[in-house]
């Protein structure tokens, strides 16, 4: 049995019995991915077109930029408007169901910068396996 399937079955995860699978294992699905969070974190200011988020995250290549949209797209958080132009026109927002992620970015946004104030983050520190 692996880590997730003890959490569906423990009493950590009280309202396994009564869906399908344990909502914290949902969230934690939806949201694992090569920074899927950053996507949501920042849609959840203002509408972007693909070339905007891919500036914003220049370390993912286009390929793992678009599977990481198309996930959140299936899951429902964010939704893709085609505009019929050439050349053609993309843009990314959050859906309602997206929208109410923002407040749990907002406080992981709040941990961050108080881990920051703390001194608790050691710069060279590995991260994603890359020194920072």
């Amino acid at each position: 049995m692996n880590k997730i399937e003890k959490i569906n079955d423990s009493d950590q995860c009280s309202d396994a019995h009564e869906h399908a699978i344990c909502p914290m294992v949902l969230v934690q699905r939806i949201l694992s991915g090569k920074r899927k969070i950053l996507i949501l974190w920042y849609l959840s200011h203002q509408v972007l077109r693909f070339s905007e988020l891919k500036r914003d995250l220049p370390d993912v290549t286009q390929k793992m930029l678009t599977l990481q949209l198309r996930s959140l797209e299936e899951d429902k958080l964010i939704y893709r408007k085609v505009y019929p132009v050439i050349p053609p026109k993309v843009e990314y927002g959050l859906t309602e169901a997206g929208k109410k992620i923002i407040p749990i970015l907002e406080m992981m946004h709040q941990f961050g910068a108080k881990y920051l104030q703390a001194g608790l983050y050691e710069k060279d520190r590995k991260i994603d396996g890359k020194r920072k």
